[in-house]
């Protein structure tokens, strides 16, 4: 009888754990949810508004919110400089 009172401490035992394990792995994931959804805009360098993504010609850039400064990362300028090439004012001014 002693054995069965054992077995069945045991097997609550592994079920609390279990249960426990859950709910972390529950939390886990909802923590996880929450730092992917938190507000990703950069500050503006100039005025510290934040600054907005937006599509020109197929190119993301940043846009200040607050004084319309226009932001780029590494490689946009090259991508608009190939766009214009031979036709823009761009290219023109970087030749």
């Amino acid at each position: 009888m002693s054995e069965a009172l054992e077995e069945r401490g045991k097997a609550l035992e592994n079920q609390y754990f279990r249960e426990k394990e859950q709910e972390l792995i529950e939390k886990l994931k909802a923590k996880l949810e929450e730092e992917e959804t938190k507000d990703l805009h950069l500050e503006c360098p100039k005025c510290d508004g934040k600054l907005l993504e937006t599509e020109y010609e197929n190119i993301a850039i940043d846009v200040c919110d607050k004084c319309s400064g226009v932001w780029l990362d590494a490689g946009e300028l090259a991508q608009a400089i190939d766009k214009n090439e031979d036709s823009g004012w761009l290219s023109r001014f970087f030749s």
